[in-house]
């Protein structure tokens, strides 16, 4: 604060100001960038992960490789814009509508895996482990976000597992209450369909320390507990 407060005074002007325009003034000082790199700083800042610091170095980096970095950003970009669609079987996000994993012949069709967001579904790609269909509700339902079954994609769920050829529904819902809540929902859902519903096991990680643990996961894990 000290080494702050010694350039303020530094960089006082030379002629006298009222309060009021001093503040006016430190504010000019702030900004020493053109609109243009004002307005990539905020759009970047928006990103996750991102804040204020986080972008103007970005926003530098972006700069000084204009040709390396920027200008294949911008193109990628552009391109994404035009082609990125939503598919409308699944929920999930491709530049062909249905998406490639629903048009892939090799795939479980009697396995109907359900997640939250497409970045769930990337996750559950990325690990390899499962080779079936996927259904993207868009969220969960959040009564104090005002967020309800309508704002969902839960009706294409029942209509899919209602159209036939789905024996086994996998809930893989983030361990949350809003996603729990969401678990019960579409289980009471399917319940007259007469499919299988499951879910995802909850709690020890892989190389996890019992003394690290939470007293839920914990108690998740006792529950679940497997033969050995």
């Amino acid at each position: 604060m000290r080494r702050r407060s010694r350039r303020l005074i530094r960089a006082k002007p030379r002629f006298p100001l009222a309060p009021g325009a001093w503040i006016a003034y430190l504010i000019a000082m702030a900004s020493v960038t053109g609109p243009e790199i004002e307005r990539l700083i905020q759009l970047l800042a928006r990103l996750p992960g991102l804040g204020p610091r986080s972008a103007r170095r970005a926003a530098l980096t972006l700069i000084k490789k204009r040709d390396q970095l920027m200008v294949p950003l911008a193109a990628a970009l552009q391109i994404a814009c035009e082609r990125v669609v939503v598919c409308s079987n699944c929920g999930n996000i491709d530049t062909a509508d249905p998406c490639t994993l629903c048009r892939d012949p090799r795939r479980d069709t009697s396995l109907l895996v359900v997640v939250e967001t497409v970045g769930d579904l990337w996750a559950l790609e990325r690990a390899g482990v499962i080779n079936a269909r996927y259904h993207v509700l868009g969220g969960t339902l959040s009564p104090l976000d005002g967020i309800g079954p309508g704002d969902l994609n839960i009706d294409g769920l029942v209509a899919r597992v209602s159209a036939g050829g789905v024996t086994e529904v996998m809930l893989a819902l983030n361990a949350t209450v809003d996603g729990q809540t969401t678990a019960h929902y579409v289980t009471d859902l399917l319940a007259p369909t007469g499919v299988k519903v499951t879910k995802l096991a909850h709690g020890v990680p892989v190389g996890g320390e019992l003394d690290y643990l939470d007293e839920g996961t914990l108690a998740a894990a006792i529950r679940s507990r497997t033969p050995f």
